[in-house]
């Protein structure tokens, strides 16, 4: 019985009844992978929204923490080239699930060093009401230090503490391998076995559902965060940090084991979906079918070495049309602005306006990437609505990057100065606290009474301590505090934290203009290469996001942060993450490298309007339609000739 028999029965015979089962619909493949991409896009942005505190738990930089969120990008590039290759040669439902189960598995080991590294040890730590005089200005200080820094120092030479950061890339790796067939499969799969009618709205919910996933990683994360890192080890009572310390590190790795879980129930059903199910029944599909088909079999005649031995070629003639070049340089540094700002964006906002981690974090997933995905959104039903042309789609790309540069530029006027810290900022010495043997590598912030912030209780010089309810409320008599000489535990903060909500505004208007421009560059790359080399234009326009933005993007944007810090934390001797950054640097540093990536792209899309223009006539409608953006796929000699000299 052939495919097309199953349909054949009316719909309301108990045969069609008794023959429909889920697994041999597409629309419930199409539900099906819509949850799994939101469950694997949870995760990847999961990672995003924790990197500033995996950061802070094990001592990385900046630049550090940027490779290991950059690092998933490695397996997907090296591997996303092989499915252009085996397209519907493999049973892609089963590579999809496989993938799936790969993805959870690496988000549990993202998670393992956590159980493997022991507890959370932070300097001049408060250890129990009876020891009133850990950290104080006195001469036992720095014999208690010691005492307390030795089994720390001692789990910080373990093969397990050493294993951490590796552990950390090969989970990245194994995610970005894991992802590689997931969505490029799922989408050619739905494409095939849905109707010509079909087909683009089923897409059009499968990105509509996905494009959530972002923001829920973010929302996930911020709730995960508010949890202290160790709440499954230490008892509630001997939690002595708030969120708003310093110190705080939150549960990061409860995300990962809740995004394992969603991995794992949304790869089961891709093990009972067939290999090619029943077409859904369309009039219209029959030529088109059979071009796909026509299609796919001349795809499939070479071997995987031919294929190899093609793309670079294919890679190269589809590069050189400058059209396609310039709007995917374009691309690339928005691609680059993307990766940077969703990596470290949380970590500027709890910086800059002295924010708790979790509040930065729900800012990035509740404001800017749901703004973002509405002008995707809006973007695409521009072009629909006003049936734009490549030099109208190229000058709404144009616009939106222009006015997004107008936007992003006062943001680098809202901001905080840095608060003041003795002997840090500015830098010199506290002759007032000479005599109190104060550790090096010991972080314990209190605020004196007249503003100025302390490294610790004994940098301030203060002799004695109040405690309520076995939590320390005030360090008093504080030599190094001017006025009536005492100091709360935390830090001072800003001052200028009404100026957040402008920002904030600011920001989100910046990502819904600059996220204008994706659809219609989208279907820039789409019609101006050849019909024939369109999905390899696909494939070589991915490729290069990854490797020149979404790889080397969140790395340059860790050393530029790395650039501004001012105090770097040391324990056992080796260099941790930062302590105090200096804000006006890290703002116009960071800030001023996502105007750069704005300018370049504007520079782009700028070329490519001249090129158009160089080229007047070449691209033109095709007969019958009203102003649409095809490229025409026949045109006269004359226009041929046309085509040849320009190209």
């Amino acid at each position: 019985m052939g495919a097309h028999d199953v349909n054949s029965d009316p719909p309301g015979s108990m045969t069609a009844v008794r023959r429909w089962r889920p697994f041999n619909s597409i629309k419930f493949f199409v539900m099906c992978h819509s949850l799994l991409q939101l469950a694997q896009l949870l995760v990847s942005s999961y990672m995003k929204s924790s990197i500033s505190t995996i950061e802070r738990r094990y001592g990385l930089s900046s630049q550090k923490s940027g490779l290991l969120a950059s690092f998933n990008e490695v397996g997907n590039t090296v591997l996303i080239i092989f499915v252009s290759f085996f397209g519907s040669r493999v049973h892609r439902p089963r590579f999809i699930g496989g993938g799936a189960l790969l993805a959870c598995l690496a988000s549990l080991l993202i998670a393992m060093p956590h159980f493997l590294s022991g507890q959370y040890h932070y300097t001049a730590q408060y250890l129990s009401s009876g020891d009133n005089s850990s950290g104080l200005c006195q001469s036992s200080t720095l014999t208690n230090s010691s005492t307390q820094e030795g089994p720390s120092c001692q789990k910080q030479e373990s093969p397990s503490q050493q294993l951490v950061y590796p552990l950390l890339l090969l989970g990245q790796l194994l995610l970005g391998i894991g992802a590689v067939p997931i969505q490029p499969f799922g989408i050619s799969y739905i494409d095939d076995y849905a109707s010509q009618k079909n087909s683009p709205l089923y897409l059009g919910i499968l990105l509509a559902v996905t494009s959530f996933g972002p923001v829920f990683g973010f929302v996930t994360g911020s709730l995960m965060l508010r949890f202290f890192v160790d709440f499954d080890k230490l008892p509630k009572a001997q939690i002595r940090l708030e969120p708003t310390d310093l110190r705080w590190v939150g549960a990061w790795w409860l995300g990962f084991l809740v995004a394992s879980c969603l991995l794992f129930l949304t790869a089961l059903p891709y093990l009972f979906f067939p290999r090619e199910m029943p077409k859904e029944r369309d009039a219209a599909d029959v030529e088109s079918r059979l071009d796909r088909k026509q299609q796919t079999d001349s795809v499939q005649e070479l071997s995987l070495l031919q294929f190899l031995k093609s793309f670079p070629g294919v890679a190269l003639r589809t590069l050189q049309s400058p059209i396609y070049l310039l709007v995917v340089l374009a691309q690339v540094n928005l691609a680059a602005l993307l990766s940077g700002l969703s990596t470290f964006m949380a970590k500027f906002i709890e910086k800059q306006f002295s924010r708790t981690v979790p509040f930065s974090t729900m800012m990035m997933g509740g404001v800017g990437i749901p703004l973002a995905v509405l002008g995707i959104v809006l973007g695409g039903a521009l072009m629909r609505r006003f049936n734009l042309s490549v030099g109208g789609a190229t000058k709404l790309c144009t616009a939106a990057i222009l006015l997004c540069m107008f936007s992003s530029v006062p943001l680098l006027l809202i901001g905080c100065p840095t608060q003041r810290v003795a002997g840090i900022f500015p830098k010199g010495p506290l002759p007032c606290s000479a005599d109190c043997d104060c550790p090096d590598e010991v972080f314990n912030p209190v605020c004196g009474s007249d503003g100025v912030e302390f490294l610790s209780p004994c940098s301030a010089g203060c002799m004695s301590v109040e405690i309520s309810d076995s939590r320390i409320t005030n360090y008093t008599e504080c030599r190094c505090v001017n006025g009536s000489s005492w100091a709360r535990p935390g830090t001072c903060g800003s001052s200028c934290g009404h100026l957040l909500w402008p920002f904030v505004v600011l920001l989100g208007l910046t990502s819904f203009i600059a996220s204008f421009s994706q659809t219609p560059s989208y279907m820039l790359i789409l019609r101006t290469v050849d019909p024939k080399d369109k999905s390899f234009a696909v494939g070589v326009q991915y490729m290069l996001f990854r490797v020149l933005a979404f790889m080397p993007g969140p790395v340059l944007y860790g050393a530029v942060i790395d650039t501004t810090c001012i105090l770097w934390g040391k324990k056992c001797g080796k260099q941790t993450s930062c302590h105090y950054y200096d804000l006006d640097t890290f703002r116009h540093r960071f800030l001023g490298l996502m105007v750069v990536f704005i300018c370049g792209a504007l520079l782009c899309f700028l070329l490519t309007i001249l090129v158009l223009r160089r080229k007047a006539g070449t691209y033109q409608l095709p007969s019958g339609t009203k102003g649409g953006y095809e490229l025409v796929g026949g045109q006269n000699a004359q226009e041929k000739k046309s085509d040849r000299v320009t190209t």
